[in-house]
C-alpha cells in the first residue's frame, strides 16, 4: 500500500469514526427493535468488520455474538439476517476506501484502457464463478445443514490445524518471506483454483479470507499479493452475495431496526474493517499465519467446552 494509499484510508477512518461516534450519541436513548440496542448493534458491526477479513471466519463469529447476545432466533431471524447485510455492506466500503486504485485500474481495464487491469479484472471474475455456481445449487442445503455452533466450532478446530501445517510449511520453505509471485503474475487458471477454494469457505468457520488465502500461496503468489487478491476477490463475492440478500431480506431492515441503528452498525464494520485489514497486511507480510491458526484451535476448544456445558445452546 502506497504513503497515499494509508493517508487517504486514514483520511476516511477518521471521517467514519466520527460519523459512528455522532450516530452513538444520537442513538443512545433510542430504543431498539428485535431487542436490538444500538450497543448490541455496534458489538456486532465491531464483529463483522474486525473478523471479515482475517481468517477466522466473520460469519463463525458473529452466530456465536448473536449466541451469546440472545439475538437472531425465532422471529427475529429474518430482522438478523437483513442486518448482517448492513454491516457486511460496511466491511465491503473498507476495501473499496483501502483499495480504490486496484478497483480503478480493474475498471479501466474493463474499459480497454489499461491490459494489466484487464488481466486483474479476468482473474477476479473467473475466481468468482465457482461460488456462484456452488451457491446457487447448494445454498439451501448448506444454510441447514452447517449453520449452526458445532458445524463451526469443528470448521475453527480443523481450520486452525490446516493454517499451522501451513504456516509451518512457509517457514520451512520461505523463511523470509519475500519468495512467491507478484499478483500481476497470476493466471486464470490459477484463479480458477483460489475460487474453487473459496467455495470450502461457505462451511461456516472455515473463513472465505482464510481459503483464499491459502488459495493464493498454494499457486505461488506471494503472502503479500495472495491476501491482496483476497481482499479484491471478496469484494466481488461479498458484493454479490449482499446485493442477493439484499433483495432477499431488505424490507426488513428499516421495518424491524429503523434507521440509526443499521447506521451505527455499517459505520462501526467499515472503520473496524479498515483497521483490521491495514494491521493484517503489516503483520502477515512479516509474520506469517501461525497466529491465526492458533487463536482459532484456542476458540475453537473454548467454544466446544462451552457447548458440551451447555453454557452455548
Amino acid at each position: 500500500m502506497t504513503e497515499r494509499q494509508r493517508a487517504q484510508a486514514w483520511r476516511w477512518g477518521l471521517v467514519l469514526a466520527a460519523g459512528a461516534a455522532a450516530l452513538a450519541i444520537l442513538a443512545w436513548h433510542a430504543p431498539g427493535t428485535h431487542a436490538l440496542t444500538a450497543l448490541q448493534a455496534a458489538i456486532l458491526g465491531l464483529v463483522e468488520g474486525l473478523t471479515e477479513y482475517l481468517p477466522v471466519s466473520s460469519t463463525g463469529h458473529l452466530l456465536l455474538a448473536q449466541h451469546l447476545l440472545g439475538l437472531g432466533t425465532g422471529d427475529a431471524k429474518e430482522a438478523m439476517d437483513a442486518y448482517e447485510i448492513v454491516i457486511q455492506a460496511g466491511a465491503i466500503l473498507a476495501v473499496l476506501l483501502l483499495y480504490t486504485d486496484r478497483v480503478r485500474t480493474m475498471l479501466d481495464g474493463i474499459a480497454g484502457r489499461n491490459p494489466a487491469g484487464r488481466a486483474l479484472a479476468l482473474n477476479v471474475f473467473v475466481a468468482f464463478l465457482p461460488a456462484v455456481i456452488i451457491g446457487l445449487l447448494f445454498e439451501h442445503r448448506i444454510k441447514a445443514l452447517l449453520f449452526g455452533m458445532w458445524p463451526v466450532t469443528v470448521a475453527w478446530l480443523v481450520g486452525g490445524g490446516v493454517i499451522l501445517l501451513v504456516a509451518w510449511r512457509q517457514r520451512a520453505t520461505n523463511p523470509d518471506g519475500t519468495l512467491g509471485a507478484a499478483l500481476e503474475g497470476l493466471t486464470p487458471p490459477q484463479a480458477l483454483g483460489i475460487g474453487a477454494l473459496q467455495c470450502v469457505a461457505m462451511w461456516p468457520g472455515v473463513s472465505r479470507s482464510f481459503a483464499t488465502i491459502l488459495g493464493g500461496l498454494l499457486m505461488g503468489l506471494s503472502p503479500l499479493a495472495a491476501v491482496e487478491f483476497s481482499f479484491l476477490l471478496g469484494l466481488v463475492t461479498l458484493g454479490a452475495a449482499t446485493l442477493k440478500d439484499a433483495a432477499q431480506h431488505g424490507h426488513a431492515i428499516l421495518h424491524s431496526f429503523g434507521l440509526v441503528n443499521p447506521l451505527i452498525g455499517f459505520a462501526v464494520a467499515c472503520v473496524a474493517a479498515v483497521l483490521s485489514v491495514k494491521w493484517m497486511v503489516g503483520y502477515l507480510t512479516r509474520r506469517g499465519l501461525a497466529v491465526f491458526g492458533y487463536y482459532r484451535l484456542a476458540l475453537g476448544v473454548v467454544v466446544a467446552a462451552a457447548l458440551l456445558l451447555q453454557w452455548v445452546k
